[in-house]
């Protein structure tokens, strides 16, 4: 924590952004510190996907090979009751279901939080049919080769994983779980929070002190683990897009995941709050009552904008290259989430680190450690990276 007379000497810029206050400040030149006060923790973003097909054993022993702290597992479930491990619901994106003349009836369409979505769905499946598909690279830019090589795997196999690699390198290696859309899965009688304390309780992971963050967009499951367990919980925050301007935009064109602006359960309930109530003190005092921290997109830590020199209301290709993109943007002065997320306990990991450069704001240079350097001056606690070596390489520079 800074103390009182550091930050009087730091200068401060409050800038109100929309019907929430955001207190954008300039950085201080002195590096802050993390909540515990170590280093942060390097989170492997669905294993290592910037190298190899996301969330598949090869990609999460690769994380762990670099130096990753933690391996994130998204979960979703077969229709037997199996959770098995894919970012999303639907299959089409990350395996090679398409291909596979007999699951081609399984094409279906569904409702997945407020948006129609066409695609093969893992809830239609069950464990035995998913275990003949083969993952793929989700990026189209990212190495191909490794395509239907690797099998989808389940939590119970990522666990094993862990707990394997930590006896063998000696250190400890945590899982990060989310839960994918907790409303869709119990609108299909899908228990999937159940499950998942289920399985942490098999392998004696229930508890505050074993190395696993549960997370999830929702609330309403977070606080049903609460009231069930203490293992530590990870409230996720979203929103739709960036303004030009830098504000966050939480209002989600229609026919869009009303998830990328607010919490689906919340809308399935009526409330109206979006995301954007985490970042006042009301909304970090609430998340305090069920969750060890938060997870933001890296915009609520660090806005940026885009320029509009010809007025026509769109981001410019300011470096000409074809395309807008994060390259054409730039940073603005942090917010002092981190720091409000800290005075109430809460710890703050932010996501995602990647190293392409449309990736990177214009300020980075095209050199993806400075973007790190950034986040960890300011005292992240940790980081989702799909490349977990560069994580690692910008922390040693730093710690």
């Amino acid at each position: 924590m800074i103390k009182k007379s550091v930050l009087f000497l730091s200068l401060i810029l409050i800038v109100s952004c929309k019907s929430y206050d955001v207190n954008r400040t300039i950085a201080t030149t002195q590096k802050q510190r993390t909540l515990s006060g170590e280093q942060p923790l390097i989170i492997g973003h669905r294993g290592t996907p910037g190298y190899l097909p996301e969330h598949t054993i090869e990609s999460y022993a690769n994380a762990i090979k670099m130096g990753a702290d933690f391996i994130e597992p998204d979960l979703v479930m077969t229709n037997d009751g199996f959770l098995v491990v894919r970012h999303e619901p639907m299959l089409s994106g990350t395996t090679n279901v398409s291909e596979i003349p007999e699951f081609a009836a399984k094409k279906t369409t569904k409702n997945l939080d407020g948006k129609a979505v066409t695609d093969w769905f893992v809830s239609d499946f069950t464990l035995v049919e998913i275990k003949q598909l083969r993952a793929k690279q989700a990026f189209a830019e990212r190495p191909q080769q490794y395509n239907n090589q690797y099998a989808i795997v389940t939590f119970g196999e990522v666990i094993a994983l862990a707990k394997q690699k930590s006896e063998e390198l000696r250190r400890t290696i945590g899982i990060y779980p989310e839960t994918k859309h907790p409303s869709f899965h119990e609108a299909q009688n899908l228990h999937i929070t159940d499950k998942l304390l289920e399985e942490l309780t098999a392998a004696g992971w229930n508890n505050q002190e074993a190395p696993v963050f549960v997370q999830s967009f929702e609330v309403t499951n977070l606080q049903y683990i609460r009231s069930k367990s203490t293992v530590k919980t990870i409230q996720l925050l979203s929103c739709y897009d960036a303004a030009l301007n830098g504000d966050l935009i939480f209002t989600v064109p229609e026919g869009e995941f009303i998830s990328d602006g607010m919490p689906y359960d919340w809308y399935l309930k009526g409330d109206k709050r979006d995301f954007g109530f985490f970042r006042t003190a009301a909304g970090l005092d609430f998340a305090k009552t069920y969750a060890t921290g938060i997870s933001p997109w890296k915009p609520f830590i660090i806005p940026y904008k885009g320029m509009d020199a010809d007025k026509d209301g769109k981001a410019d290709d300011v470096n000409k290259d074809g395309k807008v993109d994060d390259a054409d943007k730039t940073a603005l002065s942090p917010t002092n989430l981190i720091s409000e997320a800290h005075k109430r306990g809460l710890q703050v990991h932010t996501y995602t680190f990647r190293n392409e450069s449309h990736r990177l704001l214009s300020d980075y240079n095209n050199d993806p450690i400075l973007e790190y350097q950034a986040f960890y001056k300011l005292g992240i606690d940790g980081v989702f990276s799909d490349f977990t070596d560069t994580a690692v390489k910008a922390r040693n520079r730093n710690f």
